[in-house]
């Protein structure tokens, strides 16, 4: 059976839990609610396990805050035995709006501290990510108070819609490939 890391990006805590720079841990949230399965604490992450049409997908939402996230990506794809081309990387990203994703197989980390560090601790870029948009709303100077603040309520009602085509697109990675996702996700 072929295996998947799914790595959703955030910041552990409750301070941290609706701040557009948990949008990944928030996509996988939102799959496991959505899905049936749930998180266990266990080394350096949140995990979980679930099937779907006959890929095993493993997700993790790393507890080492951001700019620490490839000690446990690099765990967990030697703990399960993944290669790297089987692993998706959902963060955040400032620099496409609010509502878009872009799927890419491989990049620079493009300013973002947790792919920085991946990058470092795999000595590779050669990996996926899944960009989620969060818009750059911001003055100059003020780009860690916006990627740490909180959705305002126009975006948050749109939530639900815009964590649910993400998480499609997740799936979609798993079982038609990334080529076919990114012609059908990327906007």
């Amino acid at each position: 059976m072929t295996k998947f890391l799914i790595v959703g990006l955030g910041n552990i805590g409750p301070e941290y839990a609706m701040t557009r720079h948990n949008a990944g841990f928030m996509v996988l949230d939102r799959m496991a609610a959505q899905y049936g399965f749930g998180f266990s604490m266990t080394r350096l992450a949140y995990t979980a396990k679930w099937q779907h049409k006959g890929k095993q997908l493993f997700f993790v939402k790393p507890t080492t805050y951001m700019n620490l996230s490839g000690r446990a990506v690099a765990y967990y794809l030697k703990q399960e035995n993944i290669p790297v081309e089987n692993l998706l990387v959902i963060t955040d990203d400032k620099d496409l709006p609010f509502g878009k994703l872009r799927l890419k197989p491989k990049g620079s980390a493009g300013g973002h501290n947790g792919l920085r560090n991946i990058d470092e601790v795999l000595t590779t870029q050669e990996y996926a990510r899944l960009r989620v948009g969060i818009g750059s709303n911001f003055s100059k100077g003020r780009q860690v108070d916006f990627v740490l603040g909180e959705f305002p309520d126009d975006e948050v009602s749109q939530l639900p819609e815009y964590l649910d085509r993400a998480g499609d697109a997740v799936l979609s990675f798993c079982t038609m490939g990334i080529q076919q996702t990114m012609n059908n996700y990327n906007q």
